[in-house]
C-alpha cells in the first residue's frame, strides 16, 4: 500500500512540474524609470511559458494576449503624448510585474566608441558646475553593459538600468548625450530617454547588423563563419596556448632587496628628467620598457591626512602611482586621463615620496605635455611639474617582425577572432535586443578605430545606417553623426592624413537621406584622443536634431562643400549651409587651403571670400586640379565658418 501511495505522489509531482508556468518576464530595457517614445504605437513584449495568458495594464487600459509556442508575447499600446509618470503592470499565471516611474517623450539611441562612452564623471573638473547643478529628472539614461555575440542577435540585454540627470546621478551619463539631451529638453520640456550603446576602441563593422552588409560578400562570409561553432572553436584552437603561470617579474624596481617605491629605499645613480615630457626627447634613446620616476614633494600641514586627488595628465602607456609607499592608482593603457583619489591618511606634512612606474611597449614613452599635473585637497594645490629622478627598471627586447611565425603555405591562414571587433558582434548583443523599441533618432560618434582604412568608411556608414533603418523598421529615421575632431601634432605643411581622409568619407556620407553631420575640427586636443570639450559636441548634435528630427528652420551646420568651377588658375568653390554668410572665425585671412596640379604636390594657397563663395589660387599652380581645406590630422588654424559660428567641414576637391 505504501509503495502505491509513493508512486501516486511521484506521479502528481511529475504532472505538476510538466504543467507549471514559467514566470512572466520583461526585457531589461523595460524597467523602472524608462522613457517611451511619444506619438507612436508602443510595443510591450516579454517571455513566459508557452500558451500562457498575459495581461498588461497601462494608463487605465488593459490588454490581453497569449504567448506563442516559443514563449514570447507582445502587445501594442496606443500612441500617447509626452507625459507621465505612469506604471506598467504585467501579469502571468504565477507572478505580476510592476514597472514604475515611466515617462513618455523622445528616445534617442546614442552609439559609438569611447568619445560617446565618456561619462560626465570622467570630465568632472571641466563640468563640475554642470554636475553640481544637474536637476533634470525627466532626462533619463540607460547605459548598456558591454557584451558581444558573434553567433547572432540576442533576445535581451545582460543588464542595465535607467538613471536620472539629477546631481551625482548624472555622473554615469555619456557627456555628449547629456549635453545633447539638455539642449533639446530646455527647448521643448519633453522627457528625453538616452539609450547609450557604446564601447571604446571598437570599429563600425561591429555595430553594423548583418542586414547592412548585403553588398559586402567578404563580410557576410565572416558572419556566416562566426555562426558555425565548430569553425570558431577550430580557429581558437589555432592560437598558441596561453601560459597559465605568469612570468616572474624582471623589473629591477620590483626584484631588488627593496622595491623602488618603498619609503626606506635609497635611490642611487638616478638621473634627472622633466615631467611632463617623453623620455625619448630627454636623452633616452629608443627605449621600450619600464621607467621609474621618483620625487620628494613638500606638502603643507593643511593637506596632511586629508583625502586628496592627484592629476597626472596622460601617460604612455601604463602606470602605477605610489605615494609614501602606498599604491594609490594605476591605469593599463595610454588614453585615459590620470585622476587618482588619495585615501585619507596617506599624505603627511613636509616630505612625501611620489613614485610613478611607467611601462611603454612602442613609440615614445612618458608624460604627455599640456595636461594638468598636481596634487590637491580643497583649496590647497601643489604643482607636480618639474624635474624628477628616473631609473630604468627593465628594457624590453626589440620586437622582431621577421621572427613572427608564418602559417604553412599549404594550409588556410588562421583568422584571429576578437569578438568585440567581429562584424555585427556588438549590434547583436547591445542593439538587436530592442529593435522593436521605438526611437526618435540615432546619434553616432565613432571613427577613430577605422582611421587605418579611411577610404572604406563612407561605404561602412551606408551599411550601418541602412542596416539599422531596416532592423528598426524606420527607413527614414534621423541619423546624426559627429565628424572626427582635430588630433595629434599640428601640421604646418600640406601633408597626407588618414584622419583627414576619414573626415572626407564622413562628409561624403551626407548623401544618405535624412542624415546630418556635426563638424568638430575646432573641438579636439592635439594630445588627447578624448578631448574634454564634450558640451559643444553634444550641443551641435542637438542643433542638427532640431533641424532634422524636429523640423526647426535653423542653421544647423557649418559650411559644406557643394561645388566648384575653374577660371584659369582660380578655383571658385560654393557651399551649402552658409547661414548668414561666410566669414573668417578670427577676422584674419582664410588659412588651411592647399592647391595642387596634376602631380598632386600640394602647396599652401591664397583664399578669399566673395559672397557665398571662396576663391582659391596660387601663383605656383597655373593649372589647378586639386584643392584641400583643413586636410591634416590637426590643422593649424581652420578659420572658415558661417556667421552663426559653425565651422566649415574639411574637404577635398578632386
Amino acid at each position: 500500500m505504501k509503495r502505491i501511495q509513493l508512486l501516486f505522489a511521484l506521479l502528481i509531482l511529475a504532472t505538476s512540474a510538466s504543467t507549471s508556468f514559467a514566470e512572466v518576464k520583461l526585457p531589461k530595457l523595460l524597467s523602472d524609470g524608462m522613457v517611451l517614445q511619444r506619438e507612436v504605437q508602443i510595443p510591450v513584449w516579454g517571455w513566459a511559458d508557452s500558451n500562457e495568458k498575459v495581461i498588461v495594464s497601462f494608463n487605465g487600459k488593459t490588454y490581453k494576449t497569449k504567448t506563442s509556442q516559443q514563449g514570447t508575447w507582445r502587445v501594442s499600446l496606443p500612441e500617447m503624448k509626452a507625459g507621465g509618470p505612469y506604471t506598467l503592470r504585467v501579469s502571468g499565471a504565477k507572478n505580476t510585474l510592476e514597472v514604475k516611474d515611466i515617462l513618455v517623450g523622445d528616445v534617442w539611441l546614442c552609439a559609438g566608441q569611447s568619445n560617446m562612452v565618456h561619462q560626465m564623471d570622467i570630465h568632472d573638473v571641466t563640468y563640475a558646475e554642470e554636475i553640481a547643478s544637474a536637476n533634470h529628472p525627466e532626462i533619463r539614461h540607460f547605459k548598456i553593459p558591454t557584451a558581444t555575440s558573434i553567433a547572432g542577435p540576442k533576445d535581451d540585454l545582460p543588464g542595465g538600468n535607467w538613471g536620472k540627470a539629477v546631481l551625482e546621478e548624472v555622473r554615469p551619463f555619456s557627456a555628449v548625450a547629456y549635453f545633447f539631451a539638455k539642449k533639446i529638453y530646455e527647448k521643448y520640456r519633453v522627457p528625453i530617454g538616452l539609450i547609450n550603446a557604446s564601447v571604446g576602441g571598437t570599429p563600425i563593422e561591429a555595430w553594423t547588423p548583418e542586414e547592412g552588409f548585403k553588398t559586402f560578400p567578404d563580410v557576410i562570409k565572416i558572419i556566416a563563419e562566426n555562426k558555425d561553432t565548430a569553425f570558431v572553436n577550430s580557429q581558437m584552437g589555432n592560437r598558441p596556448p596561453g601560459n597559465p603561470t605568469p612570468p616572474k617579474p624582471s623589473d629591477k624596481g620590483l626584484t631588488g632587496e627593496k622595491p623602488w617605491y618603498a619609503t626606506d629605499f635609497s635611490p642611487k645613480n638616478w638621473r634627472p628628467i622633466n615631467i611632463p615630457g617623453y623620455w625619448e626627447d630627454q636623452g633616452v634613446k629608443d627605449l621600450n620598457g619600464v621607467v621609474w620616476y621618483r620625487r620628494e614633494i613638500d606638502l603643507p600641514a593643511s593637506m596632511a591626512g586629508k583625502e586628496a586627488r592627484v592629476f597626472l595628465g596622460r601617460i604612455v602607456d601604463a602606470d602605477e602611482l605610489y605615494i609614501n609607499g602606498q599604491k594609490v592608482g594605476n591605469t593599463t593603457y595610454q588614453y585615459p586621463q590620470r585622476r587618482y583619489r588619495v585615501p585619507a591618511g596617506v599624505l603627511q606634512t613636509g616630505k612625501n615620496v611620489f613614485v610613478v612606474r611607467v611601462t611603454n611597449t612602442a613609440g615614445k614613452g612618458g608624460f604627455v605635455p599640456d595636461k594638468p599635473y598636481c596634487v590637491f585637497t580643497g583649496k590647497d594645490t601643489v604643482d607636480l611639474k618639474g624635474y624628477w629622478q628616473y631609473k630604468v627598471g627593465e628594457v624590453f627586447a626589440p620586437f622582431n617582425f621577421q621572427a613572427m611565425p608564418r602559417p604553412n603555405s599549404n594550409e588556410p591562414r588562421a583568422r584571429r577572432i576578437n569578438p568585440q571587433n567581429e562584424p555585427a558582434s556588438l549590434h547583436n548583443a547591445m542593439v538587436a535586443p530592442y529593435t522593436q523599441f521605438p526611437l526618435k533618432g540615432i546619434l553616432w560618434y565613432q571613427g577613430e578605430s577605422n582611421a587605418g582604412r579611411p577610404e572604406l568608411y563612407e561605404s561602412y556608414l551606408h551599411a550601418l545606417i541602412d542596416g539599422w533603418r531596416e532592423v528598426f523598421q524606420r527607413p527614414e529615421i534621423p541619423f546624426i553623426y559627429a565628424q572626427l575632431p582635430n588630433f595629434m601634432e599640428v601640421s604646418y605643411l600640406p601633408s597626407e592624413s588618414n584622419w583627414a581622409a576619414l573626415r572626407e568619407s564622413q562628409r561624403k556620407a551626407l548623401s544618405i537621406p535624412n542624415t546630418a553631420m556635426t563638424v568638430n575640427i575646432d573641438l579636439g586636443e592635439w594630445n588627447d584622443i578624448h578631448p574634454d570639450n564634450k558640451k559643444d559636441v553634444g550641443e551641435r548634435m542637438a542643433l542638427a536634431a532640431l533641424k532634422l528630427a524636429y523640423g526647426e528652420d535653423i542653421v544647423h551646420s557649418g559650411p559644406l562643400y557643394k561645388g566648384h568651377q575653374i577660371e584659369g588658375a582660380k578655383v571658385i568653390i560654393s557651399f551649402s549651409n552658409v547661414g548668414g554668410g561666410l566669414v573668417s572665425s578670427d577676422g584674419g585671412e582664410l588659412s588651411e587651403f592647399a592647391i595642387a596640379g596634376a602631380d598632386k604636390k600640394f602647396v599652401w594657397a591664397n583664399a578669399k571670400i566673395e559672397g557665398d563663395k571662396v576663391i582659391v589660387w596660387s601663383e605656383q599652380i597655373p593649372n589647378p586640379k586639386y584643392v584641400r581645406y583643413a586636410w591634416a590630422d590637426n590643422p593649424d588654424n581652420p578659420n572658415l565658418c558661417n556667421k552663426e559660428g559653425l565651422p566649415a567641414s574639411p574637404f577635398q576637391i578632386e
